[in-house]
């Protein structure tokens, strides 16, 4: 039953992601709950038996979004996540997400960095 949980509050932060906002309260809000939903998450295989592989570009943005924490926890889980990601979704997956992010730094204004 925590299993559903987690990835159905997964589904509800992927689904209500602001795609390219540069309001930074709401990327990190909705990061909070991504957050703490692939936290909870225990069975990664599990996961993709049930998310939607129109998920897949969007949870890929958010990974890399923890990778750049550097905390231990979240980085490893992360990393846990991207192997099977990679896996069900392969290399263009990952392809797509860095264009997306090069894009919006090309045409970002902020000086700040993209994640």
């Amino acid at each position: 039953m925590q299993r559903f949980k987690s990835v159905e509050a997964l589904k509800t932060a992927l689904e209500g992601s602001p795609p390219n906002t540069r309001d930074e309260r709401c990327k990190s809000a909705n990061w909070i709950v991504v957050h703490r939903a692939i936290m909870a998450i225990k069975d990664v295989d599990g996961m993709f038996s049930t998310l939607d592989p129109e998920y897949y570009d969007i949870l890929m943005k958010y990974l890399y979004r923890g990778l750049s924490t550097g905390d231990r926890t979240t980085c490893d889980q992360c990393l846990r996540i991207h192997e099977k990601l990679t896996e069900k979704a392969g290399l263009g997956c990952i392809l797509r997400v860095l264009a997306d992010t090069c894009e919006y730094c090309l045409t970002s204004s902020l000086t700040a960095p993209c994640v």
